[in-house]
């Protein structure tokens, strides 16, 4: 069995699962840009060279690269009831409410073999795609005025959100929007079922049949004993003291979750947009959170959660709970301007190979510059195509192992 074990942001990365993006970004158009949460169209093409590069840059250094749609398939292969069932589910929470139209759907995707139909389900399924017996009912009829059947999921090129590793566990999410919520399927039936990657039920913090929505983007392993949580648009923060819930009876070592109240806006989409972290005391910040923040500190009182509210800066926060100097690399520099572009194209959004080396994006170059004069490796990926989706290097990928820090 595979075991996960993520007890910090730092820790020298042994494997990661990342989602090398498809067809899914040919079948965007204008008018769906704002329904699936783009904010402009990849070309295939490059974004795949740039992803096999950024997947080359991992293997590089030592690390092993896992496909999510590589384990869905390994996950099913071998079961035909689990396949039906996931089929099933997916058709389900695409919403399609025509009986005819569920039906020639099923059919449609079991008859296509295992690679293909999770290609298929993932690209979107067009109306023209799935032959159809003849119309007998005003739904029938609606359900063709749509391109699709089933909306293509682009989002899921972005692995750090449906789920989260959490030490030993992890937090199944429940995205925060309809388009992102089907994306969690892939992994819930990976995490439960793989027969090397399924986590034990006392290991799933959270799972996406709860209330309340949280997203991986927003939580941040600081050490052993703190998590950061972002309290953004897309995570409640009743989710939060859920999951700090089942963390805290865990036998985790985990002691106290900060909850970060971050701006609810589109530029700082999830707390890591604007605050990872790249060797030890050392972070890359986005301007726009240096002023003091409210900050509240989730710990456990006997068998009750207690709640701090705490207004101070990132930097002071960090310093109590890492319990050393804080340096802050700010995205952009000081320049609003700078700072404003770099954040936008995801300056501030690095993934730690190990301490003091990173991964990111080579457009923002003047952030780049000021970690390489921190003595930071950087090891610096293109970007044209992927940045268009509004995520970085950390967005794109859910570490499963890391070594624990000394």
């Amino acid at each position: 069995m595979m075991k996960f074990n993520v007890y910090s942001e730092i820790g020298k990365l042994k494997t990661v699962l990342l989602h090398r993006p498809g067809y899914e970004l040919e079948n965007l158009t204008p008018n769906l840009l704002e329904k699936l949460l783009f904010d402009d169209i990849p070309f295939l093409k490059i974004a795949q060279e740039e992803h096999d590069a950024f997947a080359k840059a991992l293997r590089n250094e030592g690390v092993e690269v896992l496909y999510i749609t590589d384990l869905i398939e390994e996950t099913l292969s071998s079961n035909e009831v689990l396949l039906n069932q996931f089929v099933d589910q997916f058709i389900v929470e695409a919403q399609v409410k025509s009986s005819k139209v569920r039906e020639a759907l099923k059919g449609y995707l079991l008859a296509l073999d295992l690679p293909t139909m999770i290609k298929k389900m993932i690209a979107g399924i067009r109306t023209h795609d799935v032959k159809m017996s003849k119309a007998v009912s005003i739904m029938d009829l609606l359900e063709n005025e749509y391109p699709f059947f089933t909306d293509p999921m682009p989002n899921i090129l972005f692995q750090r959100d449906p789920f989260a590793s959490i030490g030993k566990g992890v937090s199944i999410n429940r995205m925060y929007t309809n388009t992102r919520q089907r994306e969690t399927i892939f992994c819930d039936y990976v995490l439960k079922y793989h027969p090397k990657l399924k986590v034990s039920t006392d290991r799933q913090y959270y799972n996406r049949d709860k209330e309340y929505n949280i997203e991986g983007g927003d939580i941040l392993v600081l050490n052993e004993k703190t998590l950061a949580i972002g309290m953004s648009k897309r995570t409640d923060p009743r989710a939060i003291e859920q999951i700090a819930k089942r963390i805290f009876s865990s036998d985790e070592p985990f002691e106290t979750i900060l909850a970060f109240n971050i701006p609810k806006t589109r530029a700082f989409m999830h707390l890591d947009t604007v605050f990872t972290q790249l060797d030890y005391g050392v972070f890359a910040i986005h301007p726009g959170i240096m002023k003091e923040l409210t900050i509240f500190e989730v710990t456990q009182d006997a068998d009750h959660i207690h709640v701090e509210k705490v207004v101070t800066t990132v930097e002071k926060i960090l310093k109590k709970h890492l319990n050393r100097d804080i340096k802050l690399i700010h995205c952009g520099g000081n320049d609003i301007i700078h700072s404003e572009r770099e954040q936008w194209n995801d300056g501030a959004n690095t993934l730690a190979i190990e301490p003091g080396k990173v991964v990111v994006y080579s457009r923002n170059h003047i952030t780049n510059a000021m970690m390489k004069e921190a003595g930071i490796t950087v090891i610096e990926i293109p970007s044209s195509e992927l940045s268009r989706g509004r995520g970085g290097p950390r967005c794109m990928s859910m570490p499963i192992f890391r070594e624990d820090l000394k």
